[in-house]
């Protein structure tokens, strides 16, 4: 017969079934060195499997011990460590294999006990990496890898990540280069050895390798180096003419006007130029990880979309490396992290990457302006989701969906501290020069905020009362009000194109950079008319604009459109259909095959192909332009 607790009891019961190896037993970080230093074994040369071999050492002493995997990685802003692609663990003690036990409240936390007699105990298991797109960013491919060392370590429980040493070693294929803002100490045959560096520091630290590579110098003759790391699926890809790397070079010279201070001793961007593995951009302090499609110098007059990239990861090496917001410093990679002020990092550094990257030429000032009309145009048109979210409220994205695509973006909203932050700055600087009489600007707050002890790289910490009191000195105004409004608001942050003295505007021809952005994309984009964005490659339709034409006209995300007007499906065919309505009059046909149901929708809309673009507001001073113009 068995006896119902009662409620009261409850608590003690469940905690009495607790395993003792629960989360709250695992030791809190402490500012106190880890005694010993580990080793790092990683064997990337089994291409055909995709898989990472790891061989680790870690200095013990007996008695209980946790290791943890990686959870919260930077630049992340969420526990996306891959802990799922760890697999064959294995640890042993003077020969002999000790048992571990993954905490079922903590599944990154891996207990055992040191036997008596063991100083050392060594790890073996290996990082099975995608082998399709489907299950993540593909990694490795028979020419090229990106290896980032938290998916291939565990550390001990207890330190910050700062206090643990680490010395990795790497074994790549026969013949393959590297680049990584580790330093080598040694290098036999394809092993390289790196000085040992803390945990922290190693996790900061990722490396690119490929068959076919090339450094690129964008400091010549500089105390502090700054390299381009190249990595491509084919050795034409590498090619690179001198009017292109002298635009790069102007992008370093930029950035260092703008910021007067570096936080490095070396910088090194990680550039992969591939279809075979995954794009990616991700900020480090001394480093970044930069993937785009392999034929970004070789067709440049095609690439103007995405050229941003490599600002806006270089800024982050101020602003959310050196500078980073006070609730995202974490002591190591198990702590949360907090991200309410990602509006600041993600947000600024949207700003100074279409700045900086007008400022070097990478883009046309044109390309700059069209670029940002796109921006501002998705928050004219296609962000109902304001009526119930605010700026604020996304940057709590990262935890909330784990970056995940959104079936309806528009009314979801999805991680808008980036774009509506970087409008915010915009309105920020466009109010600092007013104030000023446009002595001022934001390029003075960015030397005040992030220039601070040229040659640190210790990170130092901000709060929002510190950038209040940052642009304080620079016009006094009330820059708390001034952000919270645009913040907190329900509506998006449009009024810094205005005070810049440029509108938006819409006309029936695509500019230049959203005809690369389509084909960049290999969509037929019609945001910001019939409300979808259709793939070329399937006819699937990957966006539908909540509210909008296609969606009340009963279209969803997923469909396929079959037909036009009664012609098989093409993206030009339909813009002309679109064309004809206006013209016309009469509501565009589409078969549609949603699921197994295959019906015919008829859209009523009349207003024509639109595209966004800038127009300067007569009367008013032209900022917008003194903003990219190099300085």
């Amino acid at each position: 017969m068995s006896v119902r607790p009662s409620l009261a009891a409850l608590p003690l019961l469940i905690a009495a079934l607790l395993p003792l190896s629960s989360a709250a037993q695992t030791a809190p970080p402490a500012d106190t060195p880890y005694p010993g230093t580990l080793t790092l074994e990683v064997d990337a040369t089994d291409l055909a499997h995709r898989v990472f071999h790891a061989k680790q050492r870690i200095p013990v002493q007996a008695g209980p011990l946790t290791l943890l995997y990686p959870q919260w990685l930077p630049g992340n802003h969420s526990p996306t460590g891959p802990i799922n692609k760890l697999a064959g663990l294995v640890v042993t003690g003077n020969g002999q294999r000790i048992a571990w036990t993954r905490d079922p409240l903590d599944v990154y936390a891996f207990k055992l006990v040191v036997p008596e007699g063991v100083s050392t105990i060594e790890l073996a298991f290996d990082y099975l990496s995608p082998t399709g797109g489907d299950q993540g960013r593909v990694v490795m491919s028979q020419d090229l890898l990106s290896l980032q060392w938290n998916a291939v370590a565990l550390y001990p429980a207890g330190h910050d990540a700062g206090r643990i040493q680490i010395a990795p070693s790497l074994k790549l294929p026969a013949g393959w280069q590297s680049g990584t803002a580790l330093e080598v100490e040694s290098r036999q045959g394809d092993t390289l050895r790196y000085k040992p560096v803390s945990f922290e520091t190693l996790v900061d630290s990722p490396l690119f390798a490929g068959r076919y590579y090339r450094q690129i110098d964008l400091a010549p003759g500089a105390k502090v180096p700054v390299r381009l790391n190249v990595v491509a699926d084919h050795p034409k890809y590498l090619e690179a003419k001198p009017e292109q790397l002298a635009a790069h070079r102007r992008m370093v010279e930029q950035a260092l006007r703008l910021f007067r201070s570096q936080h490095y001793d070396h910088y090194d961007f990680l550039f992969s130029l591939s279809d075979q593995i995954g794009g990616i951009g991700l900020e480090h302090h001394r480093s970044s990880e930069n993937g785009v499609d392999p034929a970004y110098f070789t067709d440049w007059d095609k690439s103007a979309f995405g050229r941003d990239l490599l600002a806006h990861e270089y800024t982050h090496s101020w602003n959310g490396k050196f500078r980073r917001p006070a609730d995202l410093a974490t002591p190591n990679f198990n702590v949360p992290m907090q991200d309410s002020l990602l509006w600041v990092y993600e947000g600024q550094t949207q700003y100074w990457g279409y700045v900086l990257t007008a400022r070097a030429g990478l883009w046309k000032p044109q390309t700059a302006m069209d670029a940002l009309a796109m921006t501002a145009a998705a928050y004219t048109t296609d962000r109902p989701g304001f009526a119930w979210r605010n700026v604020q409220d996304t940057t709590n994205d990262p935890i909330i969906g784990l970056r995940r695509p959104q079936a309806y973006r528009s009314q979801q909203l999805s991680e808008e501290y980036y774009s509506a932050g970087q409008l915010i700055w915009l309105a920020t600087d466009a109010k600092l020069r007013e104030l000023s009489r446009d002595r001022r600007s934001l390029d003075d707050f960015a030397a005040a905020f992030f220039g601070v002890d040229d040659g640190s790289y210790a990170v130092k910490t901000y709060t929002f009362d510190d950038v209040v009191a940052t642009l304080n000195g620079i016009a006094a105004y009330d820059w708390a009000a001034f952000l919270r409004q645009r913040l907190d608001a329900n509506a998006a942050p449009l009024d810094g194109l205005a005070a810049s003295g440029w509108k938006l505007v819409y006309t029936d021809k695509p500019s230049d950079y959203v005809k690369q952005t389509e084909g960049a994309r290999k969509v037929t984009d019609l945001n910001w008319s019939l409300g979808l964005i259709v793939s070329n490659k399937d006819a699937s339709v990957s966006s539908v604009r909540w509210d909008g034409p296609a969606f009340n006209a009963g279209l969803a995300p997923g469909s396929t459109l079959l037909a036009v007007n009664g012609y098989a499906f093409e993206g030009e065919r339909l813009k002309d259909a679109i064309t004809a309505a206006k013209d016309k009059g009469e509501p565009i046909e589409l078969v549609v095959k949603q699921g197994e149901v295959v019906k015919t929708v008829r859209i009523d809309y009349r207003e024509g192909l639109k595209y966004p673009s800038l127009e300067r507001i007569p009367g008013t001073l032209d900022r917008l332009t003194k903003i990219l113009a190099p300085k």
